[in-house]
């Protein structure tokens, strides 16, 4: 999967997500990082790169989702410390799905 990772993403489960294979794009990498961009900014960026956000900001993401049916995905997930477990999680959620484009897909904390 092809993500954009948001500026409060961790980066450590970015890199478990990268090393199961997954393509992610963080705002660091990017040259966005500690620029206070707007989530619109972010989603539209996403777009433009045709990437899914991945994000904790599920609150404002959600509301997002409801507004602009036009992305290519967004996975909102509750913070958890475990972070090889938090990427296992995404990664399981997501292996059977070829497209999460105008999908909101959410991830809970481990138990």
């Amino acid at each position: 999967m092809r993500f954009y990772s948001n500026e409060n993403f961790p980066l450590m489960v970015v890199k478990y997500l990268r090393e199961l294979g997954h393509d992610v794009l963080t705002t660091l990498d990017a040259g966005q990082a500690n620029q206070g961009i707007s989530d619109e900014d972010v989603l539209a960026y996403s777009v433009e790169n045709k990437r899914a956000v991945i994000t904790l900001n599920r609150k404002d993401f959600i509301k997002l989702h409801k507004l602009k049916d036009e992305h290519c995905g967004i996975v909102v997930c509750k913070v958890d410390s475990n972070y090889e477990e938090m990427a296992k999680r995404i990664h399981k959620e997501l292996e059977d799905i070829e497209t999460i484009d105008k999908l909101l897909i959410r991830i809970n904390r481990g138990l």
